[in-house]
């Protein structure tokens, strides 16, 4: 009695072994092949369906040997771990800068995705995320592992109702995926995890060589050699582009945004007129969208697409004359405005720069606020002092590179422009840095986080307005967004077009940029055109070359 009660308690629990184990193979394998790689896509819709890998899968583990089932049991595991993995990462990639996940050229971006990561939510905030989600990823597998394995291995009643389950599974798929639209049932029953890997290995395939072609332009073309006639037309003035972090074309176009951007365009319009300027604004299309603003700023210099790490990478391993360099050797001194630079920066050579203004150089002893490490008025005021005399002092032009970022994420607290004579050394500034809520508590209502957005965009574009009226002298301004913010604040299939803005005195010189369609006044016209930024460039050395 005592040794059958021991049989029949083994039995009992290798029978809910059993059962546990295809139930957990059924639900992870399901759910890794229903699991929609779109954040968009999230709908009880998604998952009735019925993936036919899954009960193919499960009929190999429980009709094959027991070694060939095994070695099936570790590729099947292998495929629903890049399954989710690469779901995943389109999901996240998709949310932030709107394409999918391309394994070649985005895995060096994991650094880049933890910077943006954590400056919206906090390194805590940040860490504990990936944290769960890694540590709930690798739990899923495990788990898929044990209830393959534990398939190889039921017992001969289990392995038979399992195999009569999933071939009745597999019966019913096969039905709909033959006459499923018959019926209004069509797409219920699919193959598609074959397609869908091998997709991203062509996109893998295609991205080799894409960058082997961008290796030969670089090789081919170093740029323009100079001359005695470059940049003739602006000699002796100085020279300021400026990108505005996360400025796109939805800041004005989109009606939760225009509301306050249009008037603001129309009001910065109105005090450079009163201070003698004339403005030409267009769209340009940024190869970069929710971040990575280092591409849109190669792109530009570069005259080059680079909508990769991996091409920013080999330009920057290049030849190829930035327009920085050009300037610097047609007598300008080059200068580098860069507040969110916090680290090294080895990228800094290929740019040619004279001098180099990061975050420690910039002198601001105020608080940060969050992420953003000095609010843009701070900037500028710095710029001036540190950059901007000092050269007029010397009888030096300057063509400056500045970077503003008082509009990059968490938009938590927003900044407020103050009398420059007030700004010193951005002590000033304490008071503001501490207001607002955290970006925890802002993140946790996405309509306070596009209310936010836009608020710090008409700061930026204010204090940048006041700074050209009143100490933009004889220089030549080029503004433009870097790119479009995420699709949180932009919605879904934005475009990637970003606002361009020239400014000057020289209203001829103005004038000259309508031929590339733009519009005199800072409001873009809406149906004008949407030439690559990587054109821009071009243009730029055609206008303020020809006399």
């Amino acid at each position: 009695m005592t040794w059958q009660g021991s049989d029949g308690g083994r039995m009992h629990v290798s029978g809910r072994r059993a059962v546990l184990s295809v139930l957990i193979f059924a639900f992870i394998g399901f759910a890794a092949c229903m699991m929609p790689d779109n954040p968009g896509a999230f709908h009880p819709a998604a998952f009735l369906r019925i993936p036919l890998e899954v009960p193919l899968l499960a009929l190999a583990l429980l009709l094959l040997p027991r070694r060939m089932a095994a070695l099936v049991a570790l590729l099947a595991t292998a495929v629903v771990f890049c399954l989710l993995f690469l779901k995943l990462a389109d999901v996240g990639v998709l949310s932030a800068f709107q394409r999918r996940f391309n394994p070649y050229l985005d895995l060096k971006m994991l650094f880049d995705g933890w910077n943006l990561l954590s400056g919206a939510v906090g390194k805590l905030g940040a860490a504990l995320a990936i944290g769960l989600v890694a540590a709930a990823l690798t739990a899923l597998i495990g788990a898929f592992w044990w209830a393959c394995i534990r398939m190889t291995r039921l017992g001969r009643q289990a392995r038979r109702a399992a195999v009569v389950g999933f071939a009745v599974i597999l019966a019913v798929g096969l039905g709909l995926l033959a006459g499923g639209s018959r019926v209004g049932l069509k797409d219920v029953a699919e193959l598609r995890v074959a397609s869908y890997l091998g997709e991203r290995l062509s996109l893998v395939a295609r991205s080799v060589a894409e960058i082997r072609r961008f290796e030969s332009e670089l090789a081919a073309d170093a740029g323009y050699a100079g001359g005695d006639g470059l940049f003739a037309r602006i000699r002796g003035r100085d020279v300021i582009l400026v990108f505005i972090e996360s400025y796109g074309r939805s800041a004005i176009e989109d009606p939760r945004y225009g509301a306050l951007i249009k008037p603001r365009l129309d009001s910065v319009d109105r005090q450079l007129q009163a201070a003698g300027f004339s403005a030409a604004s267009g769209w340009t299309r940024s190869p970069t969208v929710g971040g990575l603003s280092w591409l849109a700023h190669g792109t530009l210099l570069s005259g080059l697409w680079v909508d990769s790490q991996a091409r920013y990478d080999l330009l920057m391993k290049s030849e190829r004359a930035s327009l920085n360099r050009l300037f610097r050797d047609a007598g300008w001194r080059t200068v580098a405005v860069m507040p969110a630079i916090t680290m090294d920066w080895p990228e800094s050579a290929y740019y040619g720069y004279d001098q180099i203004l990061a975050s420690k150089d910039l002198g601001y002893r105020g608080k940060p606020f969050n992420w953003v490490t000095m609010p843009d008025q701070y900037t500028l005021s710095a710029f001036d002092r540190l950059a901007r005399r000092p050269a007029r002092d010397a009888g030096e032009p300057v063509m400056a590179e500045i970077a503003l970022i008082s509009s990059h994420a968490p938009w938590t607290p927003v900044p407020k422009l103050i009398d420059w004579q007030a700004v010193g050394d951005g002590t000033v500034f304490n008071d503001q840095a501490e207001s607002g809520d955290s970006p925890q508590v802002l993140w946790a209502d996405h309509d306070r986080v596009r209310r936010q957005y836009i608020e710090t965009i008409d700061y930026t574009l204010e204090t940048l307005g006041d700074y050209i009226a009143r100490f933009g002298g004889d220089a030549v301004f080029i503004v433009l967004g870097d790119h479009q913010p995420a699709a949180l604040v932009t919605g879904p299939d934005a475009s990637r077009a970003v606002p361009f803005h020239v400014v000057s005195r020289d209203v001829s010189l103005i004038e000259a940029f309508r031929s590339d369609g733009l519009t005199m006044g800072m409001t873009p016209d809406g149906q004008g055109p949407e030439p690559s930024m990587d054109s821009m460039r071009d243009r730029l050395i055609r206008h303020f070359s020809a006399r």
